[in-house]
């Protein structure tokens, strides 16, 4: 009978590949993956770096692990490795996601120095006043004036919006993008209920509430909403 093979590995357009066992010992797992690297790295050329990405299946590795599987990979003279990837999530991964998949629902004024931060989405009945922040994973809504700074999607998220009852900010910021104030609307024009987002030039856009219908129709998280 074959002998099952621990360690697959396999070359991308964008480096190699290792696919690990997950079923096998930690320590049979590195014998082979060590056997295998040393012959094949004879026929690689030294010069260049080649990105290693890993991927571990249903294992768990701590961080010592995963220093150890790194560590073995970088003594191969041109490996470097970009990921580690699995399929098992930590409790603390988890609890991350839930609560980044989550809407806090905040009742306040947030007043000059005060500064309000939530994992995920953000529903503040009230107003932000200037010189107050409000900072979210997610999305923001403001059931009030937003006068103060709003930054959505703070991690990174380049879909998350900011919406106001009334849009006054001092500063708007989607992720990694900004923009000044927008600018004064007139007296007898009166604007409610807008909306901020990133368009396709990252370019914070205010616009009326309802383009959200079109442009972030996930928005809508029930089961079969339209």
């Amino acid at each position: 009978m074959k002998k099952r093979q621990n360690v697959t590995i396999k070359g991308t357009k964008d480096g190699i590949v290792l696919q690990l066992d997950d079923s096998c010992s930690f320590q049979e797992l590195k014998k082979e993956l060590d056997e295998k690297l040393s012959a094949n790295s004879s026929t690689q050329d030294e010069r260049h770096l080649t990105p290693v990405k890993v991927e571990i299946g249903n294992r768990f590795l701590n961080e010592e692990q995963k220093e150890e599987l790194k560590e073995l990979i970088r003594q191969k003279k041109n490996l470097l490795v970009d990921d580690i990837e699995s399929n098992v999530m930590t409790i603390k991964e988890a609890e991350r996601l839930k609560a980044e998949a989550e809407v806090v629902t905040v009742t306040r004024i947030i007043r000059s120095g005060q500064v309000l931060e939530v994992p995920g989405d953000l529903l503040l009945i009230g107003d932000v006043n200037p010189g107050g922040t409000v900072m979210a994973g997610g999305n923001i809504f403001i059931m009030g004036t937003l006068k103060g700074l709003a930054h959505a999607g703070c991690y990174g998220n380049d879909e998350a919006v900011i919406a106001a009852s009334s849009m006054k900010p001092s500063q708007l910021r989607i992720s990694d993008c900004l923009n000044r104030a927008p600018d004064t609307v007139p007296n007898n024009e009166k604007r409610e209920m807008e909306c901020a987002y990133i368009d396709e030039n990252r370019q914070i856009i205010v616009d009326r509430l309802q383009v959200l219908i079109h442009l972030r129709p996930n928005l809508t998280r029930l089961e079969g909403g339209h």
